[in-house]
């Protein structure tokens, strides 16, 4: 299914939607124009080789996502790689239980991550990671805290559109384009890998004792 819209013609001067005063700071064509054609690519709705689903909680229904690896790619194509950055606002351990008998840990912990663009205009949002089970304190409070910024960064992204992954929260749009085939990617051909400068390699190959 297509969704089309109808083109609306840019006046000559509209008002800055950041500013906080918004009758007060108008905007050239040129940044309307930016700001349009952000707003479509985030209108976006993400294609099947952007989601993976897991298994429910319990057993429950699969869980339909957004790797974080994506997102973060998603990202640097609609902003730029140089137009947004993220920090930690908080990140707390709710919990570290010990079993003294296996000296195995359950820990659960949350982030608050903020993700700030280029023009200054941020979100946040929290996110959650948690283990059982899991020998050692250090494995577990590194795993789950990396699970937790992740989360909290994928949760922020979503807030700006569509394509970053708001759309995952559309059941109907999940339903269908689950249904919809893969398509092949030929990384290998579409992309230019970087490989190790084989002058160099051959210098210390040849200096190596």
């Amino acid at each position: 299914m297509n969704y089309q819209h109808a083109q609306t013609p840019v006046p000559t001067s509209v008002p800055f939607p950041f500013s906080s005063n918004t009758f007060s700071a108008d905007v050239s064509i040129e940044t309307a124009l930016k700001i349009a054609g952000l707003q479509a690519k985030l209108d976006k709705r993400l294609g099947p080789e952007y989601i993976s689903q897991r298994p429910g909680p319990g057993g429950g229904p699969k869980l339909t996502y957004v790797e974080g690896w994506k997102v973060i790619n998603l990202a640097n194509e609609v902003f730029g790689f140089n137009g947004w950055a993220s920090n930690i606002v908080n990140i707390t351990v709710d919990y570290l239980d010990t079993n003294e008998e296996t000296q195995r840990v359950n820990v659960g912990v949350s982030a608050i991550v903020r993700v700030t663009l280029r023009d200054g205009v941020f979100r946040e949002d929290v996110g959650y990671g948690a283990v059982e089970n899991v020998k050692g304190k250090g494995m577990a409070l590194d795993k789950c805290k990396k699970e937790a910024v992740t989360d909290a960064i994928k949760r922020t992204f979503r807030t700006f559109g569509n394509v970053l992954g708001n759309c995952l929260y559309d059941k109907t749009y999940c339903k269908e384009v689950l249904k919809m085939p893969i398509p092949v990617v030929r990384w290998f051909r579409l992309f230019k890998l970087h490989f190790i400068d084989t002058s160099i390699a051959q210098i210390r190959q040849k200096s190596a004792p």
